[in-house]
């Protein structure tokens, strides 16, 4: 009979924390997309142009770029949203000028950017490695499939350290004429922390039996500093 209701007490046990369990809400980890009111984060660019038939063969530009996040309102479509206002900047040392202004919502599982007056699925929650989707899915531009490389893992970039990150592969192609690969890193709490755009494009010299770099594009942002303002 003791072991009896040892075997009943132990039952309820093992139910009751299934239920607990089973109530426990999911975490989506939104947190990427940081949408908070005020925040904003500081970025160096780099943006190279490639023309071997120009007067700059490789035209080298820096500046740097301040995203910030503004107050919520209802889109056309009945979601609340966030207004991101860019500015940007030649040198440390000059005042921040707006440069134009993006959309951002998160919808359900997705997060959305409206940039250029394109719709960009930028985020799928909550991050799995099995994880695949077109970031082209709701604009006119051809299929972009994407998908996570590397998710809840510590990044270090120029000496700063993020814990977690998400890496978002974008686009990859690489061949003897093509070198192609995009892909963004975004950071819990502060949100994307590294862009990385290359779109290069070889040609083969026959006198010289060598391949040279002939036309191409490429843009880097790189984490600088953020908060809340």
């Amino acid at each position: 009979m003791k072991n009896y209701y040892l075997l009943l007490a132990l039952g309820a046990v093992l139910l009751i924390g299934g239920c607990k369990k089973s109530n426990t809400e999911p975490d989506f980890h939104y947190e990427y997309f940081a949408m908070e009111e005020g925040r904003y984060v500081i970025y160096d660019v780099m943006s190279i142009v490639h023309d071997d038939g120009g007067l700059i063969q490789h035209d080298t530009t820096y500046s740097q770029l301040k995203t910030i996040w503004k107050g919520e309102y209802i889109d056309n479509e009945g979601r609340p949203a966030r207004e991101l206002w860019r500015y940007t900047r030649d040198s440390v040392t000059e005042p921040w000028v707006l440069q134009d202004v993006w959309t951002g919502v998160i919808d359900g599982i997705r997060a959305e950017l409206i940039e250029e007056n394109q719709r960009v699925v930028k985020l799928v929650f909550a991050p799995t490695l099995q994880k695949i989707w077109d970031a082209n899915a709701y604009n006119q531009d051809e299929e972009l499939e994407c998908f996570y490389r590397d998710i809840h893992s510590d990044t270090s970039m120029n000496g700063i350290s993020f814990d977690p990150t998400v890496t978002v592969e974008i686009k990859s192609k690489n061949s003897l004429i093509d070198s192609v690969h995009f892909y963004e890193v975004y950071s819990e709490d502060i949100g994307l922390v590294y862009n990385h755009k290359r779109d290069v494009h070889f040609q083969y010299n026959s006198f010289t039996g060598t391949w040279f770099l002939n036309e191409g594009t490429e843009l880097y942002y790189d984490y600088v500093s953020s908060g809340v303002e």
